[in-house]
């Protein structure tokens, strides 16, 4: 087992990108305002051991459902994109549901927030190109940050004020967007021949 720093780094900013936990702070906010608490440790490891899992049978979960990794990874570009498009324009495409303090640190927080269809997707496309070893490190160091950032998400609000994370989620968008074609451009290559 090699660790490799340069897999590493890339494999974790583009799952950083992908999760946007910066870009969610609003969102975390709100669902803190809405159910007074969140348990930080809780939703971290949780999205952390989704992803982790993932990782693993990810694959052989979609051998068995008949679906192949490329048909996957262009179904998770989609959805990428449409997450992108939010970031970027502004808007709202998923309908926002009620939760309850006992729900709320795992869904929607853990569970399609940080370890969703595009970071799952992600998972499976970075497998292809990089180590296994390297994007588990690089899932480690996003849990870890995410869990920064849960805990102190308010004194994050205001550092960086409305207008700091609306720039933050908007760049965050635009790279979304890239890695979004680049994924589905790589995929349906596979797919047509």
């Amino acid at each position: 087992m090699e660790l490799n720093f340069k897999e590493i780094f890339t494999a974790f900013m583009v799952l950083f990108a992908v999760i946007d936990i910066i870009g969610n702070v609003p969102i975390i906010i709100d669902l803190r305002k809405k159910v007074g608490h969140i348990q930080s440790e809780k939703a971290s490891l949780i999205a952390g051991v989704i992803m982790i899992i993932f990782l693993f049978v990810g694959k052989s979960l979609l051998n068995l459902i008949g679906i192949d990794v490329n048909s996957f990874a262009v179904a998770g570009a989609f959805v990428i994109f449409f997450i992108a498009l939010e970031m970027v324009l502004g808007i709202t495409l998923y309908k926002d549901e009620e939760h309850n303090a006992l729900t709320a640190s795992v869904f929607p927080l853990a569970f399609p927030l940080i370890a969703g269809p595009g970071s799952l997707t992600t998972l499976l496309s970075l497998r292809a190109e990089f180590a296994i070893e390297n994007i588990i490190v690089a899932v480690i160091c996003n849990v870890i940050f995410i869990y920064i950032v849960l805990k102190t998400s308010a004194k994050i609000e205001r550092i960086l004020g409305a207008n700091g994370i609306k720039i933050i989620r908007k760049v965050f968008g635009v790279i979304l967007l890239a890695i979004a074609v680049k994924l589905f451009a790589a995929n349906i290559k596979a797919l047509l021949v």
